[in-house]
């Protein structure tokens, strides 16, 4: 019996030793390599592009919503429940991957969205990111 627990241990110590060793190794031997893309992407440029919510570029996008620029200035906390089911219908026939283009464009037009409405459209944009 004694001779058995004594056999485990020592093996286990082996296989922790061999493990320990083996990664200390990895991590010496790992060389990081940074490469500066000029244009600023990290080389999915579909992704970096559409996914990115920061205004890399001043240029407005619409998506057959030129009429919510009229709601330009206006905070989401005054907006008549006209003019949020005006930009909830918008956003409700948007695919998933035109909402942070449609998010960003909003941006440069000065648009605010209703507290809804922005939560859910986040919301999608950070799944995205997540796949």
């Amino acid at each position: 019996m004694w001779v058995l627990v004594i056999t485990l241990i020592a093996f286990g110590l082996l296989i922790f030793l061999l493990t320990f060793f083996n990664r200390k190794n990895k991590n010496e031997e790992q060389e990081i390599v940074i490469e500066n893309n000029p244009e600023g992407c990290c080389g999915a440029h579909e992704v970096c592009e559409s996914d990115s919510l920061l205004n890399s570029s001043d240029k407005i996008e619409y998506f057959d919503d030129e009429d919510l620029d009229k709601l330009a200035g206006i905070e989401a906390e005054r907006l008549t429940d006209q003019q949020q089911t005006q930009i909830a219908d918008v956003f409700y026939t948007l695919r998933e991957n035109e909402v942070a283009s449609w998010l960003k464009s909003l941006q440069l037009r000065n648009i605010q969205l209703p507290v809804a409405i922005r939560d859910e459209a986040l919301l999608i944009v950070s799944e995205r990111r997540g796949l």
